[in-house]
C-alpha cells in the first residue's frame, strides 16, 4: 500500500516493485523535477501492466504516465483563464538567471545581424528584424516566472503578442505545435492553444529595458502559463507543425505540457 497525500493506493505486489522501480528512474536528475511533480493517481495505475525488473517496460511505463499527463493537463488548459498579475513594487530584483549552462556561458547575440527566420505552416516566411518586431504593438505584464525546480520570481517583461504575431504573419491556427530554436542550442515546442494565449509574449524588453543577453536577448518567449523550461531564450527560428517537435528537456523526460 502506498499513501499520496491523504489517499491510498493498494498495487498488487508486482505492482509495488514496479513501482519501487519506477521511483527509482524518477531519482535521476534529468526525470525527477517532472514526475515528482507531475505523477498522477490515473498515471500510477499504468504501472501495473509491466513486468518487474524489466527497464525496457519502466521505461514504456513512464512513457505512458508522461503522455497521459499531457493529455489531462491539455484538457484542463483554458486558453481564456489568465494567470496572475503583480504590481512592479513585488518585482524580485534581481530576478535569478536559469538555463542549463552557468551565467558566464551566456550567448552574445548580434541583435543588429540577428534574423528571426519562420518555417513550417507559415504563409509569409521572410525573416524578422529586431527593428520591425519593435515597430509592432507592444504590451508588459508583470508575472511570476516558476520553476520546475522548486523555486519562483516575478519579473516585468515587455514586448509583443505571439498571438498576434502568429495572425500577423499568416500562421495556420489548427495547426498542433509551435517549436522553438535558440541561439544557445535550447529548443523546445508548445501546444497552439498556448501560443494564442492572450499572456504569452514575444519578450523584447526586461523592466522597462531591452531584453539582457541574461534574460535572453535579444528575444525570449514568456509564458506565465507554462513551466520555466518552456519559455526559450535566445530564439533564432519559429516553426508550425503538425509533427511532434520534443525539446530539449522534454526529449530527457520532463513532462512536454508543462503547464503550471
Amino acid at each position: 500500500m502506498k499513501l499520496f497525500g491523504k489517499r491510498e493506493i493498494v498495487v498488487a505486489s508486482e505492482g509495488e516493485q514496479m513501482l519501487a522501480d519506477a521511483v527509482k528512474r524518477i531519482a535521476q536528475p534529468s526525470r525527477r523535477a517532472f514526475m515528482q511533480r507531475s505523477v498522477s493517481l490515473g498515471g500510477l495505475s499504468l504501472l501495473t501492466g509491466c513486468s518487474t525488473g524489466d527497464e525496457d517496460s519502466i521505461s514504456a511505463a513512464l512513457s505512458r504516465i508522461d503522455s497521459f499527463n499531457d493529455r489531462v493537463q491539455g484538457v484542463l488548459f483554458d486558453p481564456t483563464q489568465l494567470a496572475p498579475t503583480y504590481p512592479e513594487s513585488m518585482i524580485t530584483r534581481p530576478f535569478p538567471f536559469n538555463a542549463y549552462y552557468g551565467e558566464d556561458e551566456v550567448r552574445e547575440v548580434d541583435g543588429d545581424a540577428w534574423r528571426l527566420e519562420l518555417s513550417g505552416m507559415v504563409a509569409q516566411r521572410k525573416p524578422w528584424t529586431l527593428e520591425r518586431l519593435r515597430a509592432l504593438p507592444q504590451q508588459d505584464q508583470v508575472t511570476r516566472h516558476i520553476c520546475v525546480e522548486g523555486w519562483s520570481a516575478i519579473g516585468k517583461w515587455g514586448g509583443v503578442s505571439f498571438g498576434h504575431f502568429l495572425r500577423h504573419v499568416g500562421a495556420d491556427l489548427s495547426a498542433k505545435y509551435v517549436g522553438f530554436k535558440c541561439a544557445d542550442d535550447y529548443y523546445t515546442s508548445i501546444d497552439m492553444a498556448t501560443a494564442l494565449h492572450p499572456q504569452t509574449l514575444m519578450a523584447l524588453t526586461y523592466d522597462g529595458q531591452p531584453l539582457p543577453p541574461r534574460y535572453g536577448f535579444p528575444m525570449k518567449l514568456r509564458m506565465p502559463t507554462k513551466l520555466g523550461y518552456k519559455n526559450p531564450k535566445h530564439i533564432q527560428a519559429i516553426f508550425v507543425t503538425n509533427t511532434y517537435p520534443g525539446g530539449y528537456w522534454e526529449n530527457q523526460g520532463y513532462n512536454w505540457f508543462g503547464g503550471s
